[in-house]
């Protein structure tokens, strides 16, 4: 059997996110702790590495907008919890910024495996630049998986809770490059009568390319979820 198959997680879109308990920078912390907020949750290869550092700065200056989005941030490597508070104290020393949020200490990699954050083609033990959006309901909704050598976007991370949130609140799909405020895809019509409506509606109001894609302004509910965050 492959190694990686075996020691590995198999972490899919849609099902609940594995539970942990961990030893964080910020005490333990356990994924219940985090039910009826949304979680970011992602691994670096390793502390004071160059890449690492530039990616938890700008989590660390983007903290407020997660917060807007009732979102919360976790890093995790398999470095020590003492090694994780003498980097967080390096960039705090160096830059004035302290990172608000907490890193777990996976040293055994029980986590990284359960969640399938090492690419044993890579390394048997460094965690990859791994991203988990997880939902209030603690569904995995977002995978993202990025190369060792190149570091996060953190404004697409923001972009892509912003995008499910506004879905699910609109129950509706966001179209290819949608951003904050743009209208949405409505859903496609299911019967020959909901298409007829469809039709009749795209030739009255423009708002559509045919019957299977329309468009529709984000519903008022939903547009605390899709304010451009400055």
């Amino acid at each position: 059997m492959d190694y990686e198959l075996m020691m590995n997680g198999n972490v899919k879109i849609g099902q609940k996110a594995p539970d942990f308990e961990a030893i964080t920078t910020f005490g333990k912390k356990t994924l219940e702790d985090y039910k009826g907020k949304w979680l970011v949750l992602f691994s670096h290869p390793g502390d004071f590495t160059p890449v690492c550092t530039t990616e938890f700065i700008a989590f660390s200056r983007a903290y407020t907008y997660f917060e807007r989005l009732n979102t919360e941030l976790l890093g995790l490597s398999i470095d020590s919890n003492s090694s994780h508070l003498a980097w967080v104290n390096d960039i705090y020393r160096r830059t004035g910024e302290m990172i608000p949020f907490p890193i777990i200490a996976d040293r055994s990699g029980q986590i990284a495996r359960k969640y399938g954050m090492i690419a044993s083609d890579i390394s048997t033990t460094a965690t990859v630049r791994n991203v988990f959006i997880i939902d209030d309901k603690q569904i995995v909704r977002t995978i993202l998986i990025y190369p060792m050598n190149v570091g996060r976007f953190i404004p697409e991370i923001i972009r892509i809770i912003q995008a499910l949130q506004v879905a699910d609140c609109s129950e509706s799909s966001t179209p290819a490059n949608w951003m904050p405020n743009q209208p949405v895809i409505l859903p496609i019509p299911q019967t020959v009568k909901e298409m007829e409506q469809r039709i009749k509606s795209i030739e009255e109001n423009k708002n559509g390319f045919s019957w299977y894609l329309s468009l529709k302004n984000i519903p008022e509910k939903c547009e605390k979820n899709a304010k451009k965050i400055n």
